[in-house]
């Protein structure tokens, strides 16, 4: 088991190739915050991976229940948090991204602003 420098603690390893298939084939290639499909397409494909629902770095342990399939987006946006379970973190999560696509979806609808001619 490695050495966290950060909090001076045992971390579990991180999940394996094979590991990772494993959980990913469990969860059907879906992430289970936000739904992405990963066998809809090859782009969905490239961004699973696999969360550790109470992360390693707050001592969470690399058991098949505290994997889940996830795209990297909702991936970054839990980071370290820790939740009580598994259904308060897919609310933050799915909570943060809507706020996020609003905020992307505003600034989309804005007029562009025009430079000023000399």
């Amino acid at each position: 088991m490695p050495f966290n420098f950060m909090t001076l603690s045992r971390v579990d390893m991180p999940v394996s190739q094979a590991e990772g298939l494993k959980i990913l084939e469990r969860d059907q290639f879906c992430c289970k915050y936000c739904g992405l499909d990963g066998k809809a397409s090859f782009e969905n494909a490239l961004v699973m991976s696999v969360d550790f629902v109470v992360p390693r770095a707050h001592r969470g342990k690399k058991d098949f229940a505290n994997l889940v399939a996830c795209c990297r987006p909702c991936n970054m946006i839990k980071g370290k948090r820790v939740y009580k379970n598994f259904e308060d973190a897919k609310k933050y999560v799915l909570a943060r991204r809507e706020e996020m696509r609003q905020a992307w979806e505003a600034k989309r609808s804005r007029p562009a602003v025009k430079a000023a001619s000399a």
